[in-house]
């Protein structure tokens, strides 16, 4: 249960219970992956690849996050999900809405602390402009 001190309504939108992102601003299908990597366009850095495809229809953005089994095994994978799923659940007021993004992790990526994670992940999202704010990473 959260701490009333600590608890950021701007967040509620996409904050469950446990303050992990809501499924329904998850992209899980595969036709919904094949849609963005078809008609998306696609940004990338050394360690991350983000394709961002735009959905007027939609309210929120939906995050989706792809690592091959050439990165690592399925616990370098999941836990790679885990860091960029809680980065964009952070980051969540400062991504634009109407757009479906999906990250494929590169093998750099997995030897990032969660800082340097963090920071790939907001430059590869400013390059797509779907980073709302300009100032430096914190």
């Amino acid at each position: 249960m959260e701490n009333d001190a600590n608890h950021d309504p701007a967040l509620s939108r996409i904050r469950g219970r446990n303050t992990t992102v809501q499924k329904q601003y998850r992209l899980k299908d595969r036709r919904d992956f094949s849609r963005v990597y078809r008609h998306g366009r696609s940004w990338a850095n050394h360690q991350l690849v983000l394709y961002v495809f735009s959905r007027p229809e939609v309210e929120q953005f939906r995050v989706g996050i792809s690592a091959s089994k050439k990165i690592g095994n399925a616990v370098v994978r999941n836990r790679m999900r885990r860091l960029i799923k809680e980065i964009m659940r952070q980051e969540s007021d400062h991504i634009i809405s109407h757009v479906d993004l999906v990250f494929i992790v590169r093998k750099g990526a997995t030897e990032m602390d969660y800082d340097q994670l963090r920071k790939s992940v907001l430059h590869v999202c400013r390059k797509a402009s779907v980073y709302k704010k300009d100032n430096t990473v914190k």
